[in-house]
C-alpha cells in the first residue's frame, strides 16, 4: 500500500477522533498522523495525503487550518493523491454543512494532485454545502452531534473505497 499521511485540525476533538479512526482502518502509524497546528508541509514522504478539518460557525475552517491553509498554497502536491474528510453539524448549520472541505479543495485543486474519496450525499440530512460538487461531497463528512450512529459505518465504507483508489 502507498505511504499515507493524515493531517487534521480539531477544536473539540471530534475531527481528531475521526482522523485516528481513519488511521486505524488504513493502518497508518501515529508518526504519520499530524495535527496541523504543529505540522510542516513537506509531503515528500507520502504518496497519499488526507486533509481533515471541522467546519466551524457559518462554514469556516477550523482555527488551526486558517493558518495552515496558507502554507498549503506553497506546498508541492504534484502527483499526490489527496482525500478530504471533516466534521460538521448538519442540523444547526444545515446550510453550511461541511463547507471547510471546499475551502481546502479550492487551494489544492490546481496543484497537480488527484482528489480521491468523494462521497455520495445519499443518507445525509442537510440543506446546502459548498462541498457538494456534481452531487457528491468532496470527501467524507461526519456529524457526531446528530448522526453519531452512522460514524463508524461511514468511516468503514470510506476507508475501503480509499484503499481501492490508492
Amino acid at each position: 500500500m502507498s505511504k499515507i499521511g493524515i493531517y487534521y485540525g480539531s477544536t473539540t476533538g471530534n475531527t481528531q477522533e475521526v482522523a485516528e479512526e481513519i488511521a486505524k482502518k488504513l493502518e497508518v502509524s501515529k508518526a504519520d498522523l499530524h495535527d496541523v497546528s504543529k505540522a510542516n508541509t513537506d509531503f515528500s514522504a507520502y504518496d497519499v495525503i488526507l486533509f481533515g478539518s471541522s467546519t466551524l460557525g457559518l462554514g469556516d475552517l477550523q482555527d488551526d487550518w486558517e493558518y495552515y491553509i496558507d502554507k498549503i498554497k506553497a506546498a508541492d502536491l504534484n502527483g499526490k493523491k489527496v482525500a478530504l474528510f471533516g466534521c460538521g453539524d448538519s442540523s444547526s448549520y444545515s446550510d453550511t454543512f461541511g463547507d471547510a472541505l471546499s475551502k481546502i479543495y479550492s487551494v489544492i485543486k490546481g496543484k497537480g494532485c488527484e482528489l480521491i474519496g468523494k462521497v455520495s450525499t445519499e443518507g445525509y440530512t442537510f440543506d446546502s454545502s459548498e462541498s457538494v460538487v456534481d452531487g457528491e461531497f468532496l470527501g467524507l463528512l461526519i456529524d457526531n452531534d446528530n448522526e453519531s450512529n452512522l460514524t463508524d459505518q461511514r468511516i468503514a465504507i470510506w476507508t475501503e473505497d480509499l484503499k481501492k483508489a490508492i
